[in-house]
């Protein structure tokens, strides 16, 4: 078994945390807010660290799951990081949706410093990190993803090294990308039933056995239809990510002019008061510009 830390305990990273201290792994937690971290200790076994340098203390694999780039430079390289008590050899794996340009300033520093960095964003929601069925998207060298993943298998029903540093962020982008388009779609199609006079779940049933089926589909239609959005990845979330996507796209020559609409609709769900709702809220913003 290893020593494991593991720095932020969110929706996502909390069951990620539990799997690996369920497996068997000394695992010490971090997180800014001390009561989740106290509510993680109820739960399972393991320990607290008052700092992120303290949860990596000793440690032969740190993850970080937290919030953005301000976040994870925060627990890396800010005051009491992560990166001032990592030793030698051991391997860092941010889980966070981050950009390109901190996951490679840190995969730099990291190889100064002489550990490992794995850029390793997730896909799977909430449902996929409590059931331990994640897609993990990496990035980094052959012989550190070698090493991180047996230990990323227990949280992942797919884990895949796509390339070199910075691989796992932009295939993550490549996730926010085909979402976005999948479920303004779907919003549109439900849309146009209602609009019709079809019941939705008639309409559902058939169509998704079809060409037209898809996860967004089949997960998300029935409350799309109720027009209840408490679960799921938040728009907040979202527009962050998607910001990142048009960013990266801007410096790779890439055209994403659906991604850009779509994240001005997700803008237009923020201003609705819907930040905190899941991204199938988008059908909300149709409804309301029957008002």
């Amino acid at each position: 078994m290893n020593n494991v830390a593991f720095i932020g305990l969110g929706v996502m990273g909390f069951p990620m945390a539990g799997h690996l201290a369920k497996a068997g792994h000394n695992v010490t937690v971090y997180n800014r807010s001390s009561d989740k971290a106290k509510n993680w200790i109820s739960e399972y076994n393991g320990r607290i660290a008052a700092t992120p340098a303290d949860a990596a203390d000793g440690a032969d694999f740190i993850m970080s799951c937290v919030g953005d780039d301000d976040d994870l430079r925060e627990v890396t390289i800010g005051k009491d990081g992560a990166f001032s008590k990592i030793r030698k050899g051991s391997v860092f794996v941010d889980h966070t949706t981050v950009s390109t340009t901190v996951t490679k300033e840190l995969f730099d520093t990291a190889s100064q410093m002489e550990f490992d960095y794995i850029d390793a964003p997730i896909s799977g929601g909430q449902a996929g990190a409590e059931n331990g069925m994640l897609s993990i998207m990496c990035g980094g060298n052959q012989k550190a993803f070698d090493k991180a993943e047996p230990i990323l298998e227990i949280y992942s029903k797919i884990c895949k090294r796509i390339g070199e540093c910075g691989a796992g962020q932009q295939t993550k982008m490549c996730n926010q990308i085909a979402i976005a388009g999948l479920v303004q779609g779907l919003s549109e199609a439900l849309h146009f039933a209602e609009k019709a006079g079809l019941d939705g779940r008639n309409v559902v049933e058939v169509i998704s056995q079809g060409a037209a089926g898809s996860w967004q589909m089949e997960n998300r239609y029935e409350t799309m239809l109720d027009n209840y959005f408490n679960h799921g990845f938040a728009v907040d979330w979202m527009r962050k990510d998607l910001q990142i996507c048009l960013e990266s796209s801007n410096q790779i020559g890439a055209s994403l002019p659906v991604t850009a609409l779509v994240n001005e609709f997700y803008k237009d769900i923020q201003k609705m008061g819907g930040g905190r709702w899941d991204t199938s809220s988008l059908i909300a913003r149709l409804r309301n510009l029957e008002n």
